[in-house]
């Protein structure tokens, strides 16, 4: 059996240019890792309307239950401005203790991290009753519609049943350690466009101004909160995100404009009773002001919660035993593919320090991955004891 090190695992996944959706060789690499184990690995592609193809990986050693099983994403979001950088994004360096990279952070080093736990658990206990997985997509910093949703599916139709799952997304504010994710808000898109007249704008009793209804729209979508949380989650909010009228004259008034918003809500709400709410309120201020609209919506998942049981409590006291630090509990922050994954199997999130995720030197404290193997090791030994 090779001997798989988190770091220099950690910095050969970066050297793939991963930008989603595009996969640069990434997955194909794991794969060939994780065989080496013992894994038997199933490459998914699944297509867009457009065409565009996504890579994602199952593997699973073992066929016995309880099937434990590691989520994360090989994709990245791109770099930005390289000239910003202080290294190459995707030539990994380590400085003062950090490994620098793209993907160090979110979330490519907890992948390594993972598979470098699984080589040590493997060669303290070879023979254990049960499975180990992994669920890797190339879709996750993107769309999200052929990556893990995609995945689950597939394995909703061969009725492979996944016990329990770690997501390896970044969970911690500071420190490792710190934060243990048990679910998140749901997430719902909408799109706007209200029709009007057009006209020149000395005569404006023949026309009728969308831009005006559209504004009376974002002010009544922002009149009231949604709630005021609870002890499992954060207020609901709304945000207006984008408004457009594409309407380079000064002197004409246009006949569209459109307004982009999202909404992150907790349990008190569902997609459906949201997009009820949304749509008496367009329809009431258009009626008033004699505008048609068209709406659209793009359910991104429900907010949902998963009840700390043996396992989520397990890995809390493992987590405080090696870190010194007592985790808290926590829904907040964006949403995450376990939002797919909760509908086949309970799950919890915990990764790395999240602090540079997404920005220029994304970075990771190169103690914090020793720890993180760690962590996992010790979750599995405990988990098959």
């Amino acid at each position: 059996m090779p001997v798989i090190n988190e770091l220099k695992l950690a910095k050969k996944l970066i050297r793939y240019p991963s930008i989603t959706p595009v996969d640069a060789g990434a997955i194909k690499f794991l794969s060939k890792q994780l065989r080496s184990l013992g894994f038997r690995c199933k490459i998914l592609i699944f297509k867009d309307k457009e065409g565009v193809s996504t890579k994602n990986l199952y593997a699973r050693l073992g066929t016995q239950q309880p099937n434990i099983c590691y989520a994360g994403h090989t994709d990245v979001v791109p770099p930005g401005d390289i000239k910003d950088w202080t290294v190459n994004p995707f030539k990994p360096l380590i400085k003062k203790n950090y490994l620098i990279g793209r993907g160090a952070n979110d979330m490519k080093s907890s992948i390594a991290c993972f598979v470098a736990a699984v080589n040590k658990f493997l060669k303290n206990k070879s023979k254990f009753n049960g499975s180990i997985s992994f669920l890797i997509t190339g879709d996750e910093e993107g769309k999200a519609i052929n990556g893990t949703k995609k995945v689950v599916e597939f394995l909703k139709k061969k009725k492979e049943k996944i016990d329990f799952c770690i997501v390896g997304e970044p969970t911690n504010p500071t420190k490792l350690g710190q934060m243990i994710k048990i679910g998140r808000r749901g997430s719902l898109t909408g799109k706007i466009e209200v029709l009007g007249t057009q006209g020149h704008v000395a005569y404006p009793h023949l026309s009728n101004n969308p831009i005006s209804t559209l504004i009376n729209i974002c002010a009544k979508l922002k009149e009231k909160k949604l709630d005021n949380g609870n002890k499992n989650f954060q207020p609901s909010n709304l945000e207006i995100t984008s408004v457009n009228v594409d309407n380079k004259a000064h002197n004409v008034i246009p006949a569209k404009a459109r307004a982009l918003f999202n909404i992150r809500y907790n349990n008190f709400h569902t997609g459906k009773s949201l997009k009820k709410k949304i749509n008496q309120i367009v329809k009431s201020v258009c009626k008033k002001n004699n505008c048609n609209f068209n709406i659209e919506f793009i359910e991104n998942g429900d907010s949902f919660l998963t009840k700390p049981e043996k396992t989520i409590l397990m890995a809390k006291k493992i987590i405080k035993k090696i870190t010194k630090i007592n985790p808290k509990f926590s829904t907040t922050g964006g949403t995450s593919d376990a939002r797919f994954i909760r509908k086949i199997s309970p799950c919890l999130e915990f990764g790395l320090v999240n602090k540079t995720m997404h920005k220029v030197d994304e970075c990771v404290s190169i103690s914090d991955l020793k720890k993180l193997t760690s962590i996992y090791q010790n979750i599995l030994l405990e988990y098959f004891r």
